[in-house]
């Protein structure tokens, strides 16, 4: 029997940035059309950010000239309008709620340090009971301890578990440890994947599955 849910952060809880915001970044700092994301995170400082060695004030330090920002208070500056960009998705929020009571909740997210507080900014810390940070924790996904990890403060064995995420290879890796898995794309098709895998019957002996539903949008 399902008892818990494993919700990723980032892309699932968050809603996506609309692509004219992006741009809107880019032309504003004065950089290349298309290069912010691989600026912010196809470098060596996001990297240790995600596994805590950098906290998000050196990272965003050791962005800034990068990003043509050269002063202090321009990268606060910047850094305060990015977070303000952000926001929950609230088609994902809704179907959270409707599980909280019923199912164990927890965040496993490859994250910098301070998604706890993130959560609690948002108003949502309390609808989880984990939240598994790989910035405050030192490891990330796909790593197996990661998933263990979070299954064990969950009280629920791995059979037990759904883990929802939109990168399908750590959806995959949590599937190999035996957790139910879900690519999520978006909140709808989300509930009606939760519907189709809660409905088969509830069995405690329910095989490890993985669902993708194609992309339409």
């Amino acid at each position: 029997m399902i008892k818990a849910m494993i919700f990723d952060f980032g892309l699932v809880i968050s809603t996506p940035r609309p692509t004219a915001c992006f741009r809107a970044y880019e032309r504003d700092l004065g950089i290349a059309r298309g290069s912010i994301n691989q600026i912010m995170f196809d470098g060596p400082a996001w990297q240790d950010a995600l596994i805590g060695q950098l906290t998000m004030q050196a990272y965003w330090r050791a962005i800034g000239p990068s990003l043509g920002l050269t002063r202090q208070r321009q990268i606060d500056a910047f850094q305060r309008r990015y977070y303000g960009d952000e926001s929950v998705n609230p088609d994902v929020l809704k179907l959270i709620r409707s599980l909280r009571g019923n199912y164990g909740l927890a965040v496993l997210s490859n994250h910098p340090p301070g998604l706890d507080q993130w959560l609690s900014d948002w108003g949502i810390r309390d609808l989880f009971d984990v939240i598994y940070c790989s910035g405050d924790e030192g490891r990330v996904k796909p790593d197996p301890a990661v998933y263990h990890a979070t299954l064990d403060r969950l009280g629920a064995r791995p059979a037990e578990a759904v883990f929802i995420d939109d990168t399908a290879g750590h959806v995959t890796a949590a599937r190999v440890l035996g957790i139910h898995g879900i690519v999520f794309s978006d909140a709808h098709r989300l509930e009606r994947d939760l519907d189709t895998l809660l409905g088969e019957g509830q069995s405690a002996h329910l095989p490890p599955r993985i669902i993708e539903t194609p992309y339409e949008g």
